[in-house]
């Protein structure tokens, strides 16, 4: 027991720049569950009585788990560095462009609004409302019928 929780325990990374890393659960909001989660089952089917060799199915198996395996080993050591670095960077300017450009905008966009909002309710209040109040005392007297005519 104490030997899971030390391998455990050394298996969570600590950084003073990032939360903790968790090398069990890589997925840990589920964000990739149904969009990446290709098995040999979901690509190559063969209906009934349409079969291939037991042994050419066995072996196309083997070699789409293995070399799909391999080759996201492959290009995530390569490339895997490098374009979290990229994407690193891309949110780092989104972020950067959020907080000093577009929230200030937002803001500012909203408070001169509200002063706009005050003037427009003003002029509504004052002009539509005694006319849509005299249309409604209008009209209240108006009765409809219907009838059904055969």
């Amino acid at each position: 027991m104490a030997d899971q929780y030390n391998t455990y325990e050394e298996k969570i990374l600590k950084d003073r720049h990032a939360k903790e890393i968790d090398l069990i659960n890589r997925d840990p909001k589920q964000i990739n569950e149904d969009v990446v989660k290709v098995d040999f089952e979901d690509v190559i089917a063969e209906p009934d009585g349409t079969h291939s060799l037991d042994g050419v199915w066995k072996a196309s198996y083997t070699t789409f788990t293995v070399s799909k395996y391999w080759c996201y080993r492959v290009l995530s050591a390569v490339f895997g560095v490098p374009v979290a670095l990229l994407w690193g960077f891309c949110f780092a300017c989104i972020s950067f462009c959020h907080i000093w450009a577009v929230m200030p905008c937002i803001k500012s966009y909203l408070i001169e609004t509200q002063c706009l909002s005050r003037i427009y309710s003003l002029c509504i209040h004052t002009f539509c409302d005694p006319f849509f109040e005299a249309l409604g005392k209008i009209f209240s007297s108006v009765r409809v019928a219907l009838r059904k005519e055969v």
